[in-house]
C-alpha cells in the first residue's frame, strides 16, 4: 500500500486559524479551544488503513487526556467528490460508530490542510498553551500488518510533556499514512503522486 510521510514542519510554528463544520452543522474555530494547556489537531480519514488501525485508541487517548487538559480536534481534508466515504455525512457516522468525543470537522476546500502543511492521514499537530507547535510525529510505531500493538506511546509522551510545560526534543519520528486525497488541480507544491 502506498505510504506518505508527514511533512517536516518547524517546531514553534503558530497554529493556523480555521472555521469548519461538523456533521451536525455546527461551526468550530481555533479560538474555541483557547485557555487549554495543549491542543491536538489531527488530520484523519474514514477509509485509510493507517487511521482505521488506530482510531479506537485515538478515541480512548482523547477521552483520557481531556481530563489532563488536552483538547482534540480532528479534520478530514480528503476530496469527498472522488471519495464519497470521506463526506460530511460519513464523518457523522464515524463519530457515532467509533465514539469520537471530540469535534471531527470537514475541510471541504482543503485550505486548512494546506495551512498546516498536512500531507497524510493520520497527521498529528500537537500545540502548547500558546498554540505553538511542540510535536509533529507519529501516534506510535504500529502500522497495518506489522503486528505491533497500538498504544499511542509517542503521542502520549509528547502530550504529557506539553501539559507539564516541558520542552520536547526536536527529534521526532514522522507520522506515516495515506496521502491526503487532493482535489484535482488543488494539490500543494509538496504533493507527489509517486509518494
Amino acid at each position: 500500500m502506498p505510504k506518505t510521510l508527514s511533512n517536516p514542519v518547524e517546531l514553534g510554528t503558530k497554529a493556523a486559524d480555521f472555521i469548519l463544520p461538523d456533521a451536525k452543522g455546527a461551526l468550530h474555530k481555533l479560538s474555541d479551544f483557547d485557555g487549554t494547556p495543549a491542543l491536538l489537531v489531527a488530520f484523519i480519514s474514514n477509509r485509510c488503513p493507517f487511521v482505521i488501525l488506530i482510531r479506537e485508541q485515538l478515541a480512548a487517548f482523547a477521552r483520557e487526556y481531556e481530563a489532563k487538559g488536552l483538547r482534540v480536534v480532528a479534520i478530514n481534508s480528503n476530496d469527498s467528490a472522488a471519495h464519497p466515504e470521506e463526506s460530511l455525512a460519513r464523518i457523522g457516522h464515524e463519530v457515532e460508530t467509533i465514539g469520537y468525543g471530540f469535534p471531527y470537522l470537514k475541510d471541504e476546500f482543503q485550505a486548512v490542510a494546506k495551512a498546516y502543511g498536512a500531507a497524510c492521514t493520520p497527521d498529528f499537530f500537537l500545540f502548547d498553551g500558546n498554540r505553538r507547535l511542540a510535536y509533529h510525529g507519529q501516534f506510535d510505531d504500529a502500522r497495518p500488518g506489522n503486528g505491533k500493538d497500538v498504544t499511542g506511546a509517542d503521542l502520549r509522551a509528547a502530550a504529557d510533556a506539553v501539559i507539564a510545560g516541558a520542552k520536547l526534543s526536536a527529534e521526532q519520528t514522522p507520522s506515516i499514512g495515506c496521502n491526503i486525497k487532493w482535489q484535482p488541480g488543488n494539490e500543494p507544491s509538496w504533493f507527489s503522486k509517486a509518494a
